[in-house]
C-alpha cells in the first residue's frame, strides 16, 4: 500500500469513528483524534487545510469601554474594505451595537476563494492607542478588541454535527428603529452541547437560513479547536477566542498618538501610514505572516 493510500485509509477509519454517537463522550480524547485527523488531511492535501475556504470573521470588544467598541467598528470596516479590494463579498451575521455606532461584538462572512487562508492569522487581540474622542479631558486611551477568524466548512462526514449535539433556541429579530410590527422568530442561538461553544445569527429573514449560518459558525469553531493545539505546537501561538482581550496579549498594535505606527508583534513588521492600513491596506502584514509560516515549515 502506498503512503497516500495508507493516509486515505487512516482518514476513512477516523471519519467512521467521528460518526459514532459517543464520539464526544471523552472530550480530550475526541480532540486528540480530531487533531490527528486534520494532520492527515493536511498531509494528503500537501498542507493548507481549508485555506481556500470562505471565512467568518468576528470582532469582540475587550478592555477600553467606549473606545474598545469604537475600535471594533474600525477593525470591522478595515476588514470589510480589505475584502472589497480583493473582490470578495461580505454579509453581516450578527451585531451588538452601542448607542454611538460602536460594536460590543460583530460577526460577518467573507465569501471569496482563499479568504480564510489570507485572514486566518489576523485572529488574536488587536490594540489601539489614541487620544480618546469619548474623553472630555482628551486623555490618551488604550483599548483592545479580539478578532476571531473561522473557515466556512461544508457539511461533510468529517465536519457533520449530529442534531443531538445541538441545542437551538429562537428569538425575535428586531426591525429598523423598532418599527417592524410583524417581527418573526428568526434569530437563532445555537450551542454545541459537548464543548459548550455557542453562536447567534440574526441576519437572515428565515429561521432555516439563520440555522444554517449558525451551523457554519459551529463547524468553524470546532475546526478551530482542532487547529489550536497544532498551531501552539508549531509556533507557540494561540488561535482561539480564549485569549484574554487585554494588555500583553496583543498580536498587533495601532498607535495614533503620540506617534503614528502599526506594528505586528509576531513578525516585527511595522508601518507608519496608519490611516492607509485602517482603510484596508493590510496585505503586507498578511504576507509577512505567511513568510513566517514558510520559515516554520522549513525548520
Amino acid at each position: 500500500m502506498s503512503t497516500k493510500e495508507s493516509i486515505q485509509t487512516q482518514i476513512a477509519e477516523i471519519e467512521a469513528r467521528m460518526l459514532a454517537s459517543d464520539f464526544w463522550a471523552d472530550k480530550d480524547k475526541a480532540q486528540a483524534v480530531l487533531k490527528e485527523y486534520q494532520e492527515l488531511k493536511a498531509k494528503l492535501a500537501g498542507g493548507g487545510g481549508y485555506d481556500k475556504s470562505d471565512a467568518i470573521l468576528s470582532v469582540i470588544s475587550g478592555a477600553g469601554g467606549d473606545d474598545a467598541e469604537d475600535f471594533s467598528r474600525i477593525l470591522f470596516e478595515m476588514y470589510k474594505k480589505y475584502a472589497a479590494g480583493k473582490g470578495w463579498n461580505t454579509g453581516l451575521l450578527s451585531s451588538n451595537e452601542n448607542s454611538m455606532g460602536g460594536f460590543r461584538s460583530i460577526s460577518f462572512e467573507i465569501d471569496g476563494k482563499g479568504a480564510y487562508g489570507a485572514l486566518k492569522h489576523e485572529a488574536g487581540v488587536h490594540r489601539l492607542v489614541r487620544m480618546s474622542p469619548f474623553n472630555s479631558a482628551g486623555k490618551r486611551q488604550t483599548s483592545f478588541s479580539l478578532v476571531e477568524v473561522l473557515p466556512k466548512l461544508p457539511d461533510v462526514p468529517e465536519t457533520h454535527i449530529p442534531e443531538k449535539d445541538l441545542e437551538i433556541s429562537v428569538a425575535r429579530s428586531g426591525g429598523p428603529g423598532g418599527q417592524n410590527v410583524n417581527k418573526r422568530d428568526t434569530a437563532v442561538r445555537m450551542t454545541h452541547i459537548p464543548t459548550g461553544i455557542n453562536v447567534q445569527v440574526t441576519s437572515e429573514r428565515s429561521q432555516a437560513q439563520n440555522k444554517e449560518k449558525a451551523l457554519e459558525m459551529i463547524r468553524g469553531k470546532l475546526y478551530q479547536l482542532r487547529e489550536a493545539a497544532q498551531m501552539q505546537e508549531s509556533r507557540g501561538l494561540s488561535a482561539g477566542a480564549s485569549t484574554k482581550i487585554e494588555w500583553g496579549s496583543q498580536i498587533r498594535s495601532y498607535v495614533l498618538h503620540p506617534y503614528q505606527m502599526v506594528k505586528d508583534h509576531r513578525t516585527e513588521h511595522e508601518r507608519r501610514d496608519v490611516e492607509r492600513v485602517l482603510d484596508g491596506d493590510i496585505q503586507s502584514f498578511i504576507d509577512e505572516e505567511k513568510s513566517l509560516d514558510s520559515l516554520g515549515e522549513k525548520v
